[in-house]
């Protein structure tokens, strides 16, 4: 058994890890455990990639991100779904969703929001397109 020291805002820190150990496995976790858990759990990231992450979050607190760490969570299991190939992910560009969104209010179309309106497109043509191959047999 070795001894180290830390300061007083680490240890908070770590403390803070404890607790989060604790309530994840709803056992007793020791300071030992919790760094142990840190040196195995813990990934290297590029600084400017967290700076980056903060200044996300710190822009768009209204998306509910408290930390790096939740956020980081989210961002990973989005792109496992795209990887996963069960689902397949287009980009637009925000100017052009936003665009799209206010055409469907104005033109007082029947969807809610562009999402929709793309979802209901993609629907009606494959429906056309069943039509067309039973046609084309």
């Amino acid at each position: 058994m070795k001894t180290i020291r830390i300061d007083d805002e680490t240890y908070k820190r770590l403390t803070v890890t404890l607790g989060t150990l604790m309530a994840q496995t709803k056992r007793m976790v020791t300071y030992s455990e919790a760094i142990e858990a840190l040196l195995n759990r813990s990934i290297t990231l590029n600084p400017d990639l967290i700076a980056e992450v903060e200044k996300y979050i710190n822009e768009n607190k209204q998306q509910g991100y408290l930390t790096r760490e939740e956020f980081i969570a989210e961002a990973t299991r989005l792109l496992l779904r795209m990887k996963s190939k069960k689902c397949h992910y287009i980009e637009i560009p925000k100017e052009k969703y936003d665009k799209l969104n206010e055409a469907l209010e104005k033109m007082r179309m029947p969807y809610y929001n562009a999402a929709e309106f793309i979802k209901d497109q993609i629907n009606k043509t494959l429906e056309q397109y069943e039509k067309f191959l039973e046609e084309k047999e």
